[in-house]
């Protein structure tokens, strides 16, 4: 257990960490976000025939415009928005870096940040490095809905943004039309600008996914940040992207060029080849993890789980607390030591520890032999 909170306090990446736990004990990963299988064939090939083609120097600071364009194209077909691809688009290191150059452009000393927990951990970091100040919003079990009466009571004069993430990890929920509106009535009373991670917008499984910046009031005041690797598994890549309205857009540039300047030019252009993929490609990712996260929950429910079924994104966001452990930690250095299974602790989710003592996440983006040898090793947790 020692090992665990050590990657908590001391500031390691509590994924890679238990990456690489997972690999000292042989145990099966379904901790990191991060597929067992590889991307589309022809987007590898679209990358090596840009190096061949000699796209190999820096690229276009706020992107290819082969790429910015395809990311205008698919932007218009999800959301019904026409954006202007080189006023209104900035490539990225994936949207880990549209995320961290959102808030270090958009963000003064003092701004407050309002932030759902459980968390992405980088939504926390980036609202302190660009000195900014988290105000924390509690997404309560068994449901996780959003409260706007919570949203209110946590803005001050102060408030300058809010982070969403829809479909939400760690807990799977997509949130629907009522939330959203909600946030959106919320953000135009106050001015708020919103900061919105859509990375897992094409796995939704129950009800939609509608983009905030889609809402009234909300194109002026949104950043829309979404990426390859996910949709596409093709997570090294760090190929993401950030849509705003001008104004918004600047501020963000401003920004980017000093934190990566440029992204992989070759990579661009296969991520473009990516998003040029025709309906019949979003219907098979969407029914192969469909598939997976059916497989997953069924086995977790078979060997004694509480949950509720993730609605969209790759994660399951399960109750331990029948088991028999302290905490999450506990818990989750059982599962890897003696049960051969690694997890994530989604403690490090909540700037309260406790709030997530009593829950554990798996990833289900993983090939179906792999989640069903995870399943027969929990079958050794005590009933």
């Amino acid at each position: 257990m020692a090992t665990v909170r050590r990657l908590q306090q001391f500031g390691e990446t509590i994924f890679t960490g238990i990456t690489e736990l997972a690999r000292i004990h042989d145990a099966v990963d379904l901790g990191q976000g991060y597929p067992n299988f590889d991307g589309p064939q022809f987007v590898k090939d679209a990358a090596r025939a840009a190096i061949d083609a000699g796209h190999n120097q820096y690229s276009r600071m706020y992107g290819e415009p082969v790429l910015n364009e395809q990311i205008a194209r698919r932007f218009q077909l999800d959301t019904g928005l026409v954006v202007d691809p080189d006023a209104e688009i900035t490539v990225t290191s994936g949207c880990t870096e549209a995320l961290a150059s959102a808030c270090l452009g958009l963000l003064e000393a003092g701004d407050e940040v309002i932030v759902f927990e459980p968390f992405y951990d980088a939504y926390v970091v980036d609202t302190v490095l660009a000195n900014g100040v988290p105000r924390y919003v509690t997404l309560r079990p068994p449901e996780f809905r959003v409260d706007p009466d919570e949203i209110r009571a946590a803005i001050t004069d102060r408030t300058r943004a809010i982070i969403v993430n829809t479909p939400h990890n760690p807990t799977g929920r997509v949130f629907d039309r009522q939330e959203l509106l909600a946030i959106a009535e919320i953000c135009v009373e106050h001015d708020l600008i919103a900061i919105s991670d859509e990375v897992y917008e094409h796995m939704v499984y129950e009800g939609e996914h509608i983009s905030l910046s889609t809402l009234p009031g909300m194109w002026e005041r949104t950043v829309t940040c979404s990426s390859l690797g996910k949709t596409f598994s093709l997570t090294g890549w760090k190929i993401g992207w950030a849509v705003a309205p001008r104004p918004l857009t600047d501020a963000l540039r401003a920004a980017h060029q000093f934190v990566t300047y440029s992204i992989s030019t070759p990579l661009q252009h296969g991520a473009a080849a990516a998003l040029g993929s025709d309906a019949a490609y979003y219907e098979e990712l969407l029914a192969a993890y469909q598939e997976r996260r059916d497989v997953l929950v069924g086995g977790l429910r078979s060997v004694g789980f509480e949950l509720l079924k993730p609605e969209g994104a790759y994660f399951v966001y399960a109750d331990h607390t029948s088991f028999g452990f302290a905490d999450d930690v506990s818990f989750v250095e059982h599962l890897i030591e003696t049960v051969g299974v690694a997890a994530i602790p989604p403690s490090a989710f909540y700037h309260d520890a406790a709030d997530g003592a009593d829950f554990v996440r798996f990833s289900f983006c993983k090939d179906i032999a792999t989640l069903e040898t995870a399943i027969g090793r929990l079958g050794k947790l005590p009933q």
